[in-house]
């Protein structure tokens, strides 16, 4: 299911700024990922829960294509074999190594799941959203006391109050938030708040002319929902609804100003926003959240916030109301018939380019990981991530945590102060591998086999009460805001620690049987990346201790911003798809992370040979596998609706940028391939971007 702080709210831009995962999500129950690779089929054999490894010692020999030179598209010269057999599945928005683990990672799910009785919270939850004849029976029955009560909303107090209560619910809500660590005292929990409001992925889709094709479609599938909730003029009620969510998107922050820290730590109290944006009745909507006054909310899109109040204070009540209406269906549109999953996947197909709506048992997959992640990844991680992986793996961290102290210590630009502020964070900052160390509590949660509708409904409200409970506590910091069996990794920004969930601890990535060379290259950079981001444009802003502080020198910070600002120039002239450059402000913390994280696994990868040269295996050298395996990791091919969608609403660069734009910044690479002047992506030494 989606988030429960729906929209671009308080604690999305909270993730995407400081908590920003390496590889990519899915969206709800009907969502494809964003990258991926080909589903294995839905056999549950032994053989097809095994991982897959590349060849003898973990890269696919056969997947180069050996007529593309290394400088001339890195790319096609790792992967141009494997793209030139590979067809996209139809249900996928692309294919790769990411879909091929992820993938995996469903079917031992499934082995996991299925195999549940039906009387426990797992089985029965993943029951009922397969008891495919009882939804059908049920139609649209289980929703329509919802949509009633939007009806009968009296004042826009109450719907703000209602608003409010959609954060553990099916809804949507102008503004959305919740807990999250204090800029000022990361040690303790306050209350986040940001823009929401819109359905489409991001503001662009409402204001660009190219993405008219997925307005059109949105449109039209606004329609079709409330035609099927009894509304007597659909086609009115959606060009309300439409009209009113651009207007939103209009006074909406770009996603870009939305990871920059310094714009969006905007404290205030709870009279100090009524006061600042009166259009909202904000006691309403705290009392329907279940929050109470505060004396500090970090108040992200600050503009944008009073502008959108002051939009719903000029927008009459029945618009609000068809608007509220269209996403309480919206939300519920997984759980309930064929003719409401077909109509929304009518439209999100239109987002993605994906044909084929996935096969019921994954969708069913996708709720119960939701709702009983952790449940569900405690079984998981005993099945497929054995103690001796998780000691390799902490090997590994220690080793890039080495390399990158390394890197800090050489660089010759930063004066001793900010140096050995750089340390001290690197040396506090904490490492979690495969699965948390205290695994939560669900004995609260009603789970009925007979229920879809209100298990999905009571998970929401569950979830989001357990989120609601850290407000003003004192910071877990062994807390996980991953399941273990995600194929996905994180930083946690304000808590200065990395994620590295068992999902993702799996050949390619991950092997204990392969060349030590393919792990550095592959789950190394991972790695790497998340250690940077410690490090990266915002996460230079945070300290060892998680506050949000200007530990920098000016003069290294203007180094800084200037090597970032060469950086991203390059990335400024990539073009993912017809018409769609990549955005350096909005992927500039992930590239930086990209590139840095890939130096640091090289670094990393050097220590691990003890001075020794690395053997030559197959006629390649040791750094030639290291580099083939990071691009073999990463290796994608996607749709163009789906490259686009990412271009547009995603702080990560395709996969495809993700490969050349790092390695044709970094020494070894050159050297290890021979890349020479004249190849199409060599860089002059001196133009290369040396940030870390």
């Amino acid at each position: 299911m989606r988030s429960l702080f729906s929209g671009a709210g308080a604690l999305a831009i909270a993730a995407a700024l400081i908590g920003v995962p390496a590889i990519a999500s899915n969206a709800d129950a009907n969502a494809t990922f964003i990258h991926g690779a080909a589903d294995g089929g839905d056999a549950t054999s032994d053989g097809s829960l095994r991982a897959l490894t590349f060849g003898k010692w973990g890269v696919d020999l056969d997947a180069r294509d050996p007529s593309v030179k290394p400088g001339d598209d890195f790319d096609r010269y790792a992967n141009g074999g494997w793209f030139a057999r590979t067809e996209i599945p139809a249900d996928q928005a692309s294919a790769g190594v990411d879909y091929d683990v992820y993938n995996l990672t469903q079917r031992q799910l499934r082995a996991v799941v299925s195999g549940a009785p039906a009387s426990g919270q797992v089985g029965g939850l993943y029951r009922s959203f397969m008891d495919e004849a009882r939804v059908e029976a049920l139609a649209a029955k289980p929703l329509m006391a919802d949509i009633a009560a939007v009806a009968a909303i009296a004042d826009k107090s109450a719907m703000a109050r209602f608003m409010g209560g959609t954060q553990g619910s099916f809804g949507s809500t102008i503004v959305s938030g919740g807990p999250y660590a204090d800029t000022a005292d990361p040690t303790v929990n306050v209350l986040w708040l940001g823009q929401a409001g819109i359905g489409l992925p991001e503001r662009d889709y409402y204001l660009n002319d190219s993405f008219k094709p997925q307005r059109d479609a949105y449109r039209a599938y606004i329609a079709r929902t409330m035609k099927m909730v009894g509304n007597a003029d659909p086609e009115r009620a959606a060009g309300a609804i439409m009209a009113f969510e651009t207007e939103v998107a209009k006074v909406s922050w770009a996603i870009a100003d939305r990871r920059d820290i310094g714009k969006i730590n905007n404290p205030m109290s709870s009279d100090e926003l009524a006061a600042y944006a009166p259009g909202l009745d904000w006691k309403a909507w705290f009392e329907g959240s279940g929050i109470a006054p505060q004396k500090r909310i970090i108040v992200n899109e600050k503009t944008a916030v009073r502008d959108i109040a002051a939009l719903y204070a000029r927008t009459p009540l029945d618009t609000i109301k068809l608007w509220q209406q269209f996403h309480v269906a919206d939300n519920a549109a997984p759980y309930l018939s064929k003719a409401f999953v077909d109509s929304r996947f009518e439209y999100t197909k239109a987002l993605s380019g994906v044909g084929e709506l996935r096969p019921r048992w994954k969708r069913g997959l996708t709720l119960v990981d939701g709702s009983l992640g952790e449940l569900v990844g405690e079984t998981y991680s005993k099945q497929y991530f054995p103690a001796s992986a998780k000691a390799k793996m902490e090997v590994l961290v220690t080793n890039l945590k080495l390399a990158m102290g390394d890197r800090i210590r050489g660089n010759s630009w930063m004066a001793p102060a900010t140096r050995d502020a750089a340390l001290a964070k690197l040396a506090k900052m904490d490492v979690m591998v495969g699965y948390p160390d205290k695994w939560r509590d669900y004995t609260g949660l009603k789970i009925d086999p007979a229920d879809l509708y209100g298990n999905v409904k009571r998970s929401a409200a569950f979830e989001y009460a357990y989120a609601l409970s850290d407000l003003n506590k004192p910071v877990d910091r062994k807390k996980w805001s991953m399941n273990p069996q995600e194929v996905n990794a994180y930083n946690g920004g304000l808590e200065n620690k990395i994620v590295f969930p068992a999902g993702i601890l799996q050949a390619p990535y991950f092997s204990e049987g392969v060349d030590d060379a393919v792990n550095y290259g592959a789950i190394g950079a991972v790695i790497g990346h998340e250690i940077t981001h410690g490090f990266d444009d915002q996460g230079r802003k945070i300290d060892a201790e998680g506050a949000v502080r200007d530990w920098w020198t000016p003069e290294d910070a203007a180094r800084f911003d200037a090597q970032a600002k060469a950086f991203g120039a390059q990335y400024a002239t990539y073009e993912a798809a017809p018409g769609s450059f990549i955005n350096p402000d909005l992927t500039m913390g992930e590239n930086i992370a990209d590139l840095a994280g890939l130096e640091v696994a090289y670094d990393a990868y050097q220590r691990s040979l003890g001075g020794k040269p690395a053997p030559v295996i197959d006629g390649l050298t040791g750094d030639q596998r290291f580099f083939l395996a990071f691009a073999q990791a990463w290796r994608t091919k996607q749709r163009e609706d789906a490259i686009k969608q990412q271009v547009a609403s995603d702080p990560h660069s395709p996969a495809r940028w993700r490969i050349i734009g790092p390695v044709r910044n970094v020494d070894a690479w050159y050297k290890a391939f021979s890349v020479a002047a004249g190849a199409r992506y060599y860089l002059a030494p001196e133009a290369r971007t040396r940030i870390w």
